[in-house]
């Protein structure tokens, strides 16, 4: 059995990413659609045409892990696309912060998306396909934002070197590293502070984000950055010194 497997799939752009691929991947037979809240994922699964499989559970617990490791054995279940959307971050000074969601950022972010990679793998064949959602954060460090960026670094970090370890395999990674999205994200990413008014102006839709990370995956590109001034980002963090962009952002506040 041929299935598509998508984390963070009851919003934003796990939810877009299952609306894009049941139009245009007809040879699947089950959409695999993981997220905690079971209300939305049924909303979600009554849109699609594919036939659903639904967990709801949080992906942090191992024994969640297990079920969908025993789900995956059960079906014999043949992973051809593992997006791994699930994820949050909140804004404000470190210190500040609550030290159990800081916690649960990285445990979400960084261990649960390496868990559910690694439950997948043997699982796929040549062809199959995984998607990591990192972040434009990840490009470089990121004050009032401190925790999420490293943990979108990591993201792109073991995304990078997965797609060599996995070539030989056939099977491609691409990191997904949009800019600001307009999502629901930043309804808890702004719960202790503001997203800067430069980012605002730079925020894309996730139709667009989806689109471009489907043809990049296709294409079997290593990372996927969506709008002409996120790709200047990358660029220019490679280019310049780190405390240059630090210091401007603290400006700009």
């Amino acid at each position: 059995m041929n299935i598509i497997l998508i984390t963070g799939a009851s919003s934003g752009i796990g939810r877009e990413f299952a609306r894009q691929m049941d139009a245009y991947f007809s040879n699947m037979d089950e959409f695999w659609l993981i997220a905690r809240r079971k209300d939305l994922l049924q909303e979600l699964a009554g849109q699609l045409q594919h036939k659903c499989r639904l967990f709801a559970m949080d992906i942090t617990q191992e024994a969640q892990q297990e079920r969908l490791r025993d789900a995956l054995e059960d079906h014999h279940a043949v992973v051809r696309m593992l997006i791994n959307c699930a994820g949050y971050g909140t804004m404000g000074h470190f210190a500040g912060q609550n030290r159990a969601e800081q916690a649960g950022m990285i445990r979400l972010n960084c261990e649960a998306l390496t868990n559910i990679t690694h439950i997948c793998l043997p699982h796929m064949c040549r062809g199959s396909r995984i998607i990591q959602l990192s972040s434009s954060a990840a490009f470089l460090p990121q004050t009032d934002f401190a925790v999420y960026a490293a943990t979108k670094s990591y993201v792109l970090s073991l995304s990078k070197a997965l797609s060599y370890e996995l070539n030989e395999q056939g099977i491609y990674v691409t990191a997904v590293c949009p800019g600001p999205v307009d999502t629901p994200f930043f309804e808890i990413a702004e719960k202790n502070g503001s997203i800067m008014a430069i980012k605002k102006l730079t925020m894309v839709s996730p139709e667009r984000v989806v689109a471009l990370a489907l043809k990049d995956s296709y294409f079997r590109k290593k990372m996927s950055v969506c709008s002409p001034m996120m790709k200047l980002l990358h660029v220019s963090a490679k280019l310049l010194p780190h405390e240059l962009f630090l210091s401007t952002m603290k400006l700009l506040k």
